[in-house]
């Protein structure tokens, strides 16, 4: 056998010739049934039915409810191709993502089924090729039946929507959330092609890097797969050093082991820099010719999660390279329904975003997918740090096979290939289960049957125990780290905020002194822009029709009137009303963000609901469905920023809190000032801040300042040198202040891709935001929520296509502030 080499190896992807047609039934529309219309791989039945014409885009008005039939039928993909040339020992079909119900014939032949969007799949074809023309089908029966058919045999289980995601290992809110479409897709999602190996192949490479002071190492775990049982070598370098293992004949396995000598360290952003270090890993036969080969990029870094008891509790604080780290997080959801449109392009653009607003963290929510490697890439080069949901959300979810095993594979496959990613710091093991069972009535409904907790205190810790001890598991969002304690209490572990949005005023965040809050959000409608392109309703009103259509959450319209009902005057129009719940969703989570960092060191994080949108839609994100920044995207940058100054209720008055997450000293001094909102000074103060790295300091403020002569009528300002950090204190609501009528000069002049627009106060004007978006959908601005005393000026720089209106730029609706009534 050791002669029997074969070509090296080869790999062809099949990407081309491919159709699709659905299989007929009574709820496919006439035209569509049968009949072979040309395809797109990776891709999903959705595109490939908009690109030929067949169904209007889902996205737009109520497209949607009308497509509801393609989730329950049955749909085949089709191409030929030809055997690769070579004496290949071995020829397999490696199918990287198939969603998800799928059957895999090559010529008539059945060569495998599936039935896990979430795992890959490897076929031995080799007998079955013949030099030409061979036939390669794949069939994807309804997500629906089967998932319908397992929760008909293991009896339902608890959920927030009539939908039976938790039956099917699949993208869970392809079913629908409430802030997503309901589109349950199929097709060939990710890369398919031919493998053709002889001898042996490398099946997985498992790098698990630590860091011991100023020693780095890699402790490398090969397997293999045979087809010849010879002698073999592993070799593995990296940064300089080489290590090698034989793998003896009938063994599959090698541990290398290779150490680095005071490596630069991996840091997350704001905290250092990202060197990486090329890892190439060869197999080679006694001969020394290479057989396969595996290469990555690494970080070296070490990561914990400090919970260790204290007077207020347990904390939840995560540690890179022995340094705490303020996480300041933003939740990640797929940002399309339809991952094929989710280009390394846009996902550049979307991690652009995310680091322009000072995020340190992306948590990949659980109702999603397992990200690509580009995403991950992306986080590893740019410092983002990665929490990494399992795929579970808020539902009871079976623990009967096929269930169980389908999970343990998947799990398995997942934290393999992300071991070698240094953003990666977290996996969790679900969204919200552990919470749902305790608080919303599932032990009732479940009466015993199975719902999830083996997976996530057993089968889940397990796996990544063994596969990828480097890295902290946490059993669930929210936990407080023991089943002893309420899932949900701030006090301890982690903690999810949403009474705030489902009940309470956004002033109730000030009643938590939570440890780490890794949800909470508040929502607000898509930029203008993106609601006319995805909407026809004329005229546009927060109920018009298909404004009703896309906000799917649950009283979504009536909590948004609460939440302007409790701050700000009363809309007059549909342009009011979209530039207010803009403007209360940015302020409500400002305040949150302020708040919860102000308590630094007590509270470790915040990961706040929703960074993007996967459509267009009302909800909680701060960039929505068409990329586009909404204003709490600018009111994020600014909470998230690494110097912050917050004026806060402390002890019966209120102090000004200087928080510092960067690495040197704050020392400044700060004023305070209390005025009028005509301008007019009624005390002021100096303090002297002198913050250590890392770090918060309240400084109480004197009663002259925290008391107001007329609350209808003051204001507090507080700034240590930089306008752009200024805090603001209001003794009243904007619905209540005594605002003079908004009266500025404006001038606009033309700028490097764009125009400049400078606003000079005659007047305080209030949260001053432009909406360039109004004029031309491609139009950008660099900031919004820009409050000015009297006398004070700021410039927008305004980037569109073409130049736009003066006029329009600086008047209602585009140019807009609270006091322009």
């Amino acid at each position: 056998m050791s002669d029997a080499r074969g070509a090296g190896p080869h790999r062809q992807a099949l990407h081309d010739g491919w159709t699709l047609r659905a299989v007929p039934g009574p709820q496919v529309p006439a035209g569509i049934g049968g009949r072979a219309t040309p395809a797109t791989v990776p891709g999903c039945v959705h595109t490939d039915l908009l690109a030929a014409g067949l169904i209007p885009d889902p996205y737009l008005d109520d497209n949607e409810t009308a497509l509801a039939w393609i989730g329950r039928t049955d749909w085949v993909y089709e191409t030929s191709f030809d055997r690769p040339a070579g004496a290949h020992q071995r020829l397999d079909l490696v199918c990287a993502g198939l969603d998800t119900v799928a059957t895999v014939t090559v010529n008539g032949v059945e060569v495998g089924r599936t039935e896990n969007m979430h795992r890959g799949h490897r076929f031995d074809v080799t007998s079955l090729l013949r030099a030409e023309a061979n036939t390669l089908a794949v069939r994807f029966d309804s997500a629906y039946r089967y998932a319908e058919a397992h929760r008909d045999r293991l009896g339902d289980r608890p959920s927030p929507y009539p939908e039976p995601f938790q039956f099917i290992r699949k993208m869970a809110c392809n079913f629908g959330w409430d802030w997503g479409p309901t589109l349950v897709t199929a097709g060939i999602w990710q890369e398919i092609g031919l493998h053709g190996w002889s001898v042996a192949r490398l099946a997985t490479v498992r790098p698990l890097v630590t860091v011991d002071g100023d020693h780095g190492r890699v402790e490398l775990h090969a397997r293999l797969e045979r087809v010849a049982d010879v002698p073999l070598t592993v070799r593995a370098t990296v940064a300089g050093q080489a290590a090698a293992a034989t793998i003896p004949t009938g063994e599959l396995s090698a541990v290398l082991t290779l150490a680095v000598d005071r490596p630069e360290l991996w840091w997350p952003r704001g905290y250092g820099a990202q060197p990486r270090y090329e890892l190439a890993v060869t197999l080679h036969d006694s001969r020394g010719h290479t057989l396969d080969s595996w290469d990555r990029r690494i970080g070296f870094r070490s990561v914990r999660v400090d919970t260790t008891p204290d007077s207020y509790g347990a904390p939840f604080a995560l540690h890179v390279n022995e340094m705490p780290i303020f996480v300041r997080g933003v939740n990640w959801i797929p940002d399309d329904v339809f991952p094929n449109r989710v280009t390394a392009d846009r996902l550049a653009r979307r991690f652009d975003q995310a680091v322009a607003a000072n995020v340190n963290l992306l948590r990949v929510w659980g109702g999603g997918r397992y990200e690509s490697a580009d995403f991950y890439d992306l986080a590893d080069e740019r410092g983002l740090l990665v929490q990494q949901d399992f795929l579970f959300a808020c539902a009871a979810y079976p623990e009967e096979e096929p269930f169980v095993a389908e999970v343990a594979a998947e799990a398995t496959e997942q934290v393999t290939r992300l071991a070698s990613h240094p953003s990666l710091v977290l996996w969790t093991g679900n969204n919200e289960n552990i919470w749902g069972w305790h608080d919303w009535n599932w032990q009732r409904l479940l009466a015993g049957r199975s719902w999830g907790r083996g997976y996530y205190l057993e089968l889940l810790p397990r796996v990544v125990a063994e596969l990828d001890p480097t890295r902290p598991y946490w059993p669930g969002s929210p936990y407080s780290g023991s089943e002893q304690v309420h899932p949900n209490d701030p006090a301890y572990g982690t903690t999810h905020i949403w009474d705030v949005w489902n009940t309470d005023d956004y002033s109730k965040y000030r009643e938590y002194l939570p440890r780490f809050v890794a949800e909470f959000g508040y929502q607000a409608p898509p930029a203008y822009a993106t609601l006319r392109r995805a909407l026809s309703d004329e005229p546009l009103a927060h109920d018009s029709p298909g404004m009703a259509h896309h906000q799917k959450a649950a009283d979504g319209d009536r909590k948004l009137r609460r939440g302007l009902d409790a701050h700000l005057p009363e809309p007059r129009d549909f342009d009011d009303w979209h530039y207010l719940t803009q403007l209360n969703q940015a302020r409500a989570i400002q305040l949150g963000v302020e708040h919860f960092r102000s308590h630094r060191g007590r509270c470790m994080g915040t990961i706040v609901w929703q960074l993007n949108d996967c459509w267009p839609v009302t909800s909680w994100a701060a960039i929505d469905g068409d990329g586009r920044r909404k204003p709490l995207w600018y009111a994020l940058r600014r909470a998230y920023a690494d110097r912050l100054l917050t004026v806060a209720p402390r002890d019966g008055g209120l102090a000004l809190v200087a928080v510092n997450d960067g690495g040197r000293p704050w020392r400044a001094s700060a004023t305070v000032t209390r005025l009028t909102v005509t301008g007019e000074p009624r005390a002021k103060a100096t303090l002297e801040l002198d913050v250590p790295a890392y770090s918060s300091v309240p400084l109480p403020l004197p009663t002259e300042l925290a008391r107001p002569d007329d609350a209808r009528g003051e204001l507090l300002v507080a700034e240590a040198g930089d306008p752009t950090g200024r805090a603001l204190w209001f003794f009243a609501e904007d619905r209540d202040l005594r605002w003079p009528v908004a009266a500025f000069d404006a001038t606009v002049e033309p700028a490097r891709g764009g125009q400049r627009v400078r606003v000079t106060a005659r007047t305080i004007l209030r949260d001053l935001t432009l909406y360039p978006d109004r004029l031309d959908p491609s139009a950008e601005v660099d900031e919004a929520l820009v409050t000015l005393l009297p006398g004070e000026s700021t410039t927008f720089t305004v980037h569109a296509g073409t130049p736009l209106d003066p006029t329009a730029l600086t008047t209602r609706p585009v140019l807009r502030c609270v006091n322009d009534r």
